[in-house]
């Protein structure tokens, strides 16, 4: 979300509205009417309440106003059926139990309306409830990435869910699920990874923020953003044009929303960018074909702050402005201030026939919806019982286990880490050693973040302290003054400075600041040994200063448990972080990208980890043999007794094996991995090695072998016809027509085909694609699996081949 804080100003000391007992019914209002019902189903309730609602009730739900521009004579008078905080938007004193009393005054204010529907509310609680005084911050997403933890993030999503359900607060404007693709943009942080596979998996911490059920305690609704290639803009510019054909569209940018919606995400907010010059806030094409109809989404689109003013071109909300967005397919509207003026206008705009009563209708189904299943008619009210979680042990617990899963060690000449805990003196300066604020970076507290220790946690500088042990000397200097060669080594936290949107971005340079350079100057000319730890929301153009480092550790932007960053250098944890970013060789690279052919200092991928300890090479121990179960056409679970040895097990591969050949298919943490991408029908056979940090294995396991069920309409019964999309000099995008020939409805298809020696798959959508060599198995997506006889869909793919070469794919077969 963006929330330009400089246009406007709101004090933290706007008056608290006063907390109230849960508000009555008033006297007026239908008594135990069906919507009120909560035995009935969701549709039934929804359908019941809309026939009882008037046009002005539906327009305020489809309305979102900020808390500092809206009272709860407001709310009520207005039917209003959202409110939010922008970035830096808190009730004063900005404590957790201050915003349960705020939240619950708000909603007090909705339910004293004649049909008592509550508001939701929301926030951009992005790495953490990071509005919120004492809240636990985690990494923000880059370094999320860098852990390639899908069940890591479920995990922080169901923290995050719990803080912010104690602070009563329903709905979460994350995940970000954006595809970076030049580091330039000042919102690459908030990127998972540059590919697209990888912020696809870690939608799983949708499931952590919605929990089992959306009605379950500390559940809160999930928003996929931003809709859609904001990530994709020509030089990597904030709210710029994504000048790039539908098949990158489809193959870089969709698939990680397609992922959230095959997870439930239950809402989707707009970019406020453009695709070839057009406004993805009004762009019904990607909004309602694309999004509501082919990936299916059921759930509410939202706008971004003051989004649909930029439709037209002109300053301030038009009816053009309004029109345009709600017939694209946003349902609510977030206007913070100009709210009034949105309600009216939209009431013109329906009365004149422009905006259809049907759509209206739409709207208030899918937000109505999302108010039922989150179980607000029955408990609209703060649950107070998880407003201690905010800022918890063992919240602070996870994030420092996320800080420490991703660093990324990039260099480490002369095996300079980990550092010894014990004798001689260490030297620590930088800016950001010792500065909450800055390894916290935006989004932390204001919208821009800042400086300073700005909510508790621990330092980078204090994590070092406690890490040290009790014969080793810690000093500390921010410049660097007062080193001499008596040090055993000198850490250097340097890096960014807070940002976010906008202001974030870095059109020039993308080096590091003079006074950081200062300071690795002054460290160096002492003769100690130099660890830069690199503080930033993004890989920066260090490659000039390398070779003057013994190492170089990635940290990103750790949050509030600095703790993690210290783990890894003095060795408790093992480094195991991956970079989610293709590192450049200098600025003038970006884009620089994982496929593109530049060379980069570091590529997609990297990351050391470090030596077994002095005298202990011996491998782990070999594994048990996997047993499998709940094995299906599609995957097969696997699990096996865990190793263990002096050197320590850090995690599996599971490998299948066909003939003398391996192919490594997982690489779980843990005696357990889920085998994805089989055929139905086929014998596979799988083994296991156990690994330890240094990447030894153990000799391999015992074998096991599995033959996956059946499914669909079986071979023969269905057709797969190719129709090249498109060509040039090293790629191609072709989409496949899938008919069913047979005489039966089928629930799922599978299409095998052989891509030519030297290309390979870059992107696809519409299916899940697999290649084992050059042979690709593409199988349904979530949506388009169930055929009737005679009826076909359809899912297009992207290769990239050696220029010069002009051979297709062949062989396709389905069943």
């Amino acid at each position: 979300m963006s929330n330009f804080r400089n246009q406007w100003a709101i004090s933290a000391a706007v008056p608290l509205l006063v907390a109230a007992a849960l508000v009555v019914p008033p006297a007026h209002a239908v008594a135990a009417a069906p919507y009120q019902d909560p035995s009935l189903p969701v549709p039934t309730r929804v359908a019941d309440l809309m026939s009882r609602m008037s046009l002005d009730e539906k327009l305020g739900q489809m309305t979102q106003a900020e808390r500092g521009s809206v009272s709860g004579s407001d709310v009520t008078t207005y039917r209003l059926g959202s409110v939010l905080s922008g970035g830096g938007s808190a009730p004063s004193p900005n404590t957790a139990a201050s915003w349960a009393d705020m939240y619950d005054s708000f909603q007090n204010a909705a339910l004293a309306t004649p049909l008592g529907i509550p508001m939701i509310y929301g926030v951009d609680a992005v790495h953490g409830h990071n509005n919120v005084g004492g809240a636990t911050i985690f990494p923000h997403n880059i370094g999320l990435g860098a852990t390639r933890d899908p069940a890591l993030a479920q995990r922080i999503g169901r923290a995050v869910a719990e803080e912010v359900s104690g602070t009563g607060i329903d709905w979460n404007f994350a995940p970000c699920l954006c595809v970076a693709r030049n580091d330039r943009w000042g919102r690459t942080y908030e990127s998972f990874g540059e590919t697209p596979d990888l912020p696809s998996s870690m939608s799983a911490i949708v499931t952590g923020l919605q929990g089992t059920a959306l009605n379950a305690p500390a559940s809160v609704l999930a928003t996929a953003k931003h809709y859609l290639g904001d990530g994709g803009t020509t030089g990597g510019v904030d709210q710029g044009d994504a000048q790039i054909s539908e098949a990158d569209l489809r193959a870089v940018h969709l698939p990680p929303f397609r992922a959230a919606v095959e997870r439930g995400v239950g809402s989707v907010m707009v970019s406020f960018s453009s695709w070839n010059g057009a406004k993805l806030h009004g762009h019904q094409y990607l909004i309602t074909t694309v999004l509501k109809g082919e990936l299916g989404f059921s759930g509410l689109v939202v706008s971004d702050w003051n989004g649909i003013d930029q439709i037209d071109g002109a300053a301030g909300t038009s009816a053009l402005d309004v029109r345009t967005a709600v017939n694209a397919g946003i349902d609510m509207v977030m206007v913070p201030t100009a709210w009034r003026q949105f309600i009216d206008l939209l009431r013109a705009e329906v009365q004149a026939g422009r905006v259809t009563t049907a759509r209206i209708d739409d709207a208030n189904r899918r937000i109505l919806t999302k108010k039922f299943e989150l179980g607000l008619f029955e408990k609209p009210l703060t649950d107070r019982s998880y407003t201690a979680t905010v800022g918890s042990a063992a919240h602070r617990a996870l994030a420092r286990e996320a800080v420490a899963k991703s660093q990324v060690v990039l260099k480490n000449s002369g095996n300079v880490l980990p550092l010894a805990a014990t004798g001689g003196k260490i030297f620590v300066a930088g800016k950001s050693a010792d500065n909450i604020g800055y390894q916290s970076g935006g989004w932390t507290i204001s919208w821009q973040g800042s400086s300073g220790n700005i909510t508790p946690g621990t330092s980078i500088l204090q994590g070092i302290r406690n890490s040290a042990g009790s014969g080793t000397t810690v000093t500390y200097s921010q410049n660097g003054s007062g080193i001499d060669s008596s040090y055993r080594a000198a850490i250097a936290v340097v890096g960014e400075t807070p940002y976010a949107e906008g202001q974030g971005d870095r059109p020039g340079s993308l080096g590091l600041d003079t006074a950081d350079l200062n300071t690795l100057a002054t460290l160096r000319a002492s003769g100690v040994p130099v660890v830069v730890v690199l503080v930033s929301g993004r890989p920066l153009d260090i490659a000039a200063q390398l070779p003057g480092w013994n190492a170089l550790v990635a940290a990103w932007l750790p949050g509030t448990e600095g703790q993690g960053v210290a783990d890894v250098l003095f060795g408790a944890v093992q480094p195991s972080g991956k970079l989610p970013m293709t590192w450049m060789s200098s600025a003038s690279q970006q884009p620089i990208n994982s496929g593109d052919g530049k060379t980069p200092l570091f590529p997609y991928g990297f990351g050391l980890t470090y030596e077994p300890a002095q005298g202990d090479t011996s491998p782990p121990t070999t594994p048990g043999t996997p047993v499998a179960g709940a094995i299906t056409s599609s995957s097969a679970g696997l699990t096996w007794p865990a190793s263990t040895d002096n050197v320590g097990v850090t995690g599996y591969d599971v490998v299948r094996l066909q003939g003398t050949a391996e192919t490594t298919v997982a690489t779980p943490a843990t005696a357990s991995a889920a085998i994805t991408g089989l055929t139905a029908s086929t014998a596979y056979t799988f083994a296991v090695y156990a690994r330890d940090a240094a990447g030894n294995r153990s000799p391999r396991s015992a074998t096991v072998s599995v033959t996956t069920t059946g499914s669909g309409g079986g071979t023969g019964a269905c057709s797969a016809t190719p129709s090249t999309q498109s060509q040039w000099g090293n790629g191609y995008v072709i989409q496949v027509n899938v008919t069913n020939t047979g005489t039966t409805a089928t629930n799922a298809w599978t299409v095998t085909f052989t891509l030519p020696p030297d290309h390979r798959l870059t992107g696809s959508w519409n299916g899940t694609l697999t290649a084992n060599g050059q042979t690709v198995t593409a199988r349904n997506a979530s949506h388009n699996g169930t055929l009737a006889p005679g009826a076909s869909t359809s899912f297009g793919f992207q290769a990239a081949r050696p220029d010069g070469d002009t051979r297709l794919p062949s062989g396709y077969t389905c069943g």
